[in-house]
């Protein structure tokens, strides 16, 4: 697939400017430096058309200059893990005062949308959808501080959890429970996943979360016919409130969590200059 970003900037009159980058993983840790250093890095980006559809942007960035209005999306990164969220965008918003900050749940649709183009012009809706493999508690992949994962609860007594190296699991629509009936039940969830679906069949009632963005993510509804739906976006803590089966581990969300991501910021930031001096360094001819 890739590892791939849009970035497109809306100018003072209303025009746009569309750029492509060839890195996506990180690009939140770029708005850290704020407005300046992200147009000063516009020059030495692709600007040829593409856009990238729902399956191969793996993040994007609009700046809107004329309202000062920042809105962005990514995969993985520290605004997509459960400790680190919180601090990433009050980072974020520190290092652009008087911008509108947003996330984009439905990624490069949303920014078309903003810059009004028809969104359907990056939907894979012929894409085969993956089912997200269910894990079991002593999973290798549930390890680590910030394992990610889905955490599916149903009703107040079954817990579960999913890759989320795959397509979120609420887009597989009724056809989940028929899986969930053989998946290896947890206790309870007290990982720093980065999503979530809660149950309820008796009531036929949703609720889901995600801290990256999805496909469609607007349009499952239409994926559970006569279930009432319910986004949360990222208030991961909604769904800690529908019962006692996801608890996730106490962290700091405050100073620590500040500390890790500056300091993140900072090891990308001195990685980039040393790549940009062995580019730019004289080649010396041997004598």
């Amino acid at each position: 697939m890739g590892d791939r970003a849009n970035v497109i900037v809306v100018r003072e009159n209303g025009t746009h400017e569309l750029y492509r980058t060839g890195w996506a993983v990180g690009i939140d840790l770029d708005l850290l430096d704020g407005p300046t250093p992200v147009l000063a890095m516009l020059p030495g980006l692709r600007q040829d058309g593409w856009w990238l559809d729902d399956t191969m942007a793996q993040g994007g960035i609009l700046l809107d200059l004329g309202r000062k209005v920042l809105l962005f999306f990514a995969w993985e990164g520290p605004s997509t893990e459960l400790r680190h969220r919180a601090a990433m965008f009050e980072s974020i918003r520190a290092a652009w005062p008087g911008w509108e900050v947003r996330w984009l749940y439905d990624g490069p649709a949303e920014l078309r949308e903003y810059v009004g183009l028809d969104p359907e012009y990056v939907r894979r809706r012929d894409a085969d959808l993956s089912s997200a493999p269910l894990l079991a508690p002593d999973d290798e992949d549930l390890t680590g501080s910030d394992p990610g994962g889905v955490v599916i609860t149903v009703g107040a007594d079954r817990c579960h959890v999913a890759s989320d190296a795959f397509d979120h699991p609420v887009r597989e629509g009724a056809a989940l429970l028929d899986r969930l009936a053989d998946a290896p039940g947890h206790r309870v969830c007290r990982l720093h996943v980065n999503s979530g679906i809660h149950l309820d069949p008796e009531r036929r009632r949703l609720g889901w979360w995600s801290l990256y963005s999805s496909p469609q993510a607007h349009q499952v509804p239409e994926l559970w016919p006569g279930w009432t739906v319910e986004f949360w976006q990222d208030d991961w803590e909604q769904h800690v409130r529908v019962g006692d089966r996801f608890s996730p581990a106490p962290f700091d969300a405050g100073e620590e969590a500040r500390t890790a991501v500056l300091a993140e910021a900072g090891e990308r930031r001195a990685l980039r200059a040393r790549n940009h001096a062995l580019v730019t360094r004289p080649r010396t001819t041997p004598a």
